[in-house]
């Protein structure tokens, strides 16, 4: 039984990792606003890997977060490139459509400074999952994300947003 279930969770795995890799945008421009009930962000899932804010946790749960966040890492520089911030959204498209998933957020040592990243998908429809990391030498030197926001962008026009409480 055990290992039905290490199977099933190992295919799992493998089948949802097909997101396309994202691309960093090195101006983002002002897009207009087209909310359409056709495209909605579903659930975020947030995660802050860094063991020096992390406090003591007895659940086992939590530690394997932590953990698996770190696997594969051998060493010291290993572990501090996977420090930062996970975002990962859930988004749903009722109708098909070339969407671009962008990921704008700031950090604590840039101020005002919006950086953001993106992934395109051609032809999207039915639910999604999209990654984002802000890791490794973007969050050893420009500090935590200190807001963040995504959009789902069709043909030029805002037709998903979700953000943060303090984006503004």
């Amino acid at each position: 039984m055990n290992k039905l279930c290490c199977l099933l969770l190992l295919c799992g795995t493998i089948s949802a990792v097909s997101a396309p890799p994202g691309r960093e945008v090195a101006k983002p421009e002002v897009l207009p606003l087209a909310l359409s009930d056709q495209f909605q962000f579903r659930k975020i899932r947030t995660f802050l890997n860094d063991p020096t804010v992390f406090k003591p946790a007895a659940n086992a749960m939590i530690q394997f977060q932590r953990d698996r966040a770190d696997f594969g890492a051998v060493t010291e520089f290993d572990r501090k490139q996977r420090q930062g911030h996970y975002y990962t959204f859930f988004w749903r498209a009722d109708q098909a459509a070339d969407l671009t998933v962008r990921f704008e957020y700031r950090q604590a040592n840039l101020g005002p400074y919006v950086l953001a990243k993106e992934v395109e998908y051609s032809g999207a429809r039915g639910s999604h999952r999209t990654r984002f990391e802000v890791i490794g030498d973007d969050y050893l030197q420009d500090g935590k994300v200190t807001q963040w926001r995504a959009l789902l962008i069709e043909g030029g026009k805002i037709v998903g947003l979700t953000q943060s409480y303090l984006w503004n």
